[in-house]
């Protein structure tokens, strides 16, 4: 019997785009749409309520190669072009990614569950990667260098690598593939992109613009099915010189070791467990407007979190208080009704939630709110805030990746930098403090590879996006995001 309820739900859901060739329910390889030899697809559901949205091809590693095969061939062509022509074309897809700004948020909603409001802020995101490396592209790259032999000319070219393979989340599904994509395709590599298989539809939306850009066949690929199938052959082989990945350590450092007899350019964008420090000289209602964006936003569902809030005694039970009482007033709902906290990504970030949480309070940590499922649906967690949570509460050693903030007291005569330090991940952490000494020297001493003061956002196309220790290698974003698709040549000639 066909399920009526699961049709209408997708005909009433999809018949709010304005353009709904944008829904492409196909991989992309070489030009053209195609599902799988095998007749496989995977099934992706809106998060929401778990009705089934669409579905996408289980590509085999035989197709996964095949997309190799397509980008290879494609490499000297665009590799060749006239920077300017690159530029060109990568511009025109920045501007279609704007025209279509409300379908393709839309597309982000239904597939990946957060708030339409923050689904567009992405889709801004993600275009002002493409429009900065369209400039990018048409920089020299060419580096003159004072001779150390006499006669010698000397010179430092970039060149870029070859076919580049891109890994991207279910958390960021549009903008992190093109914070890695533009980047390669303005230093001449050609791509072949595997999304999550929780949100590939926000992936082959790129793909249609891109085609609709004008990128020739073979250039940007986008491969859909299971991980393992459709990554395994790109480590493997030896024409894929880089892989760009973002996703949690523990598979970057499978996808580090697999790519190892490769030897390719790596560049990850891994976990993160960001302190959150508030000294008591803070401006304090600043300081919880700033904690209650870096804490919930996406849900709570993003590496940059806020994972460990410290508070210095002497303000501690009023930030306490307002941040509770600021929680407290975050709606949750369907992310297409543009709530500020949707719905999870599935039932393991849920029961990682209430593991958490429950870990926290055998150990003596107070729930100041929430603490339970949300009655909005099976995926829903409500806002939650615990109190004085003690420093063997796993949630202070691990992501939480949801709606879980943690307070934890600490004195003035505290090394908190030591404790913000003590963690295997450094990507980012958050201080307010209005003392500029103070400043000064937690920033050069906290071991992050970002570090925001007294502000939340800090992220953006020019620069360079990344994390020291086990939270990464290499920059996104930036001259150095360009330069990560790129081999350095050095040339010394003599005209004798």
């Amino acid at each position: 019997m066909v399920d009526t309820s699961q049709k209408d739900f997708r005909s009433t859901a999809l018949a709010r785009l304005q353009d709904p060739r944008l829904f492409r329910e196909f991989s992309y390889i070489d030009a053209r749409w195609r599902a799988a030899t095998s007749g496989e697809t995977l099934m992706v559901n809106d998060p929401s309520d778990q009705r089934v949205l669409g579905s996408v091809p289980r590509m085999s590693m035989t197709e996964s190669v095949e997309a190799v095969d397509a980008a290879q061939a494609a490499f000297a062509g665009w590799s060749t072009r006239l920077p300017q022509e690159r530029s060109a074309i990568l511009r025109r897809w920045f501007e279609l990614l704007k025209q279509n700004r409300e379908d393709l948020a839309l597309i982000m909603t239904l597939e990946q569950g957060k708030p339409l409001s923050e689904a567009r802020g992405e889709i801004d995101y993600a275009a002002d990667f493409i429009e900065f490396y369209a400039e990018e592209a048409k920089r020299p790259n060419i580096e003159g260098v004072t001779s150390h032999l006499a006669g010698g000319e000397v010179e430092v070219w970039r060149e870029p690598c070859g076919v580049a393979a891109l890994i991207t989340p279910w958390n960021f599904p549009c903008a992190m593939i093109t914070r890695k994509a533009a980047a390669a395709l303005a230093a001449g590599c050609t791509c072949v992109v595997h999304p999550s298989k929780e949100t590939p539809f926000s992936a082959t939306a790129l793909a249609e613009l891109a085609e609709r850009a004008g990128f020739p066949p073979g250039v940007f690929n986008v491969i859909t099915g299971a991980p393992a199938e459709i990554v395994r052959p790109w480590t493997e082989d030896p024409r894929v010189r880089v892989l760009s990945f973002t996703g949690s350590t523990e598979i970057g450092r499978l996808l580090y070791s697999q790519c190892a007899p490769t030897i390719k350019c790596l560049v990850m964008e891994l976990g993160g467990h960001a302190p959150f420090i508030v000294f008591a000289d803070a401006n304090v209602d600043h300081a919880v407007a700033c904690a209650i964006a870096a804490k919930f936003a996406t849900s709570g569902q993003d590496c940059l979190a806020a994972n460990r809030l410290y508070v210095e005694d002497g303000i501690y039970d009023e930030f306490a208080e307002k941040f509770v009482a600021a929680t407290g007033t975050l709606t949750v709902g369907r992310g297409v009704d543009d709530p500020q906290i949707g719905p999870l990504m599935n039932e393991d970030a849920i029961v990682k939630q209430e593991k958490q949480v429950a870990d926290a309070v055998a150990k003596g940590a107070k729930v100041l709110c929430g603490g339970r499922r949300h009655a909005a649906g099976p995926l829903f967690y409500q806002p939650t805030v615990l109190g004085d949570v003690p420093p063997d509460a796993l949630m202070l050693r691990e992501e939480t990746f949801g709606p879980v903030a943690p307070l934890v007291r600490f004195g003035p005569d505290d090394d908190i930098i030591a404790r913000a330090n003590d963690t295997e991940y450094g990507l980012v952490a958050y201080l307010h403090t209005r003392d500029p000494k103070r400043i000064y020297m937690a920033t050069r001493a906290l071991q992050f590879g970002m570090v925001a003061v007294n502000r939340t956002r800090v992220t953006g196309a020019p620069i360079p996006f990344g994390g020291m220790k086990q939270s990464g290698l290499g920059r996104e974003g930036a001259r150095q995001g360009l330069e990560a698709f790129t081999d350095i040549k050095y040339v010394c000639r003599d005209f004798a």
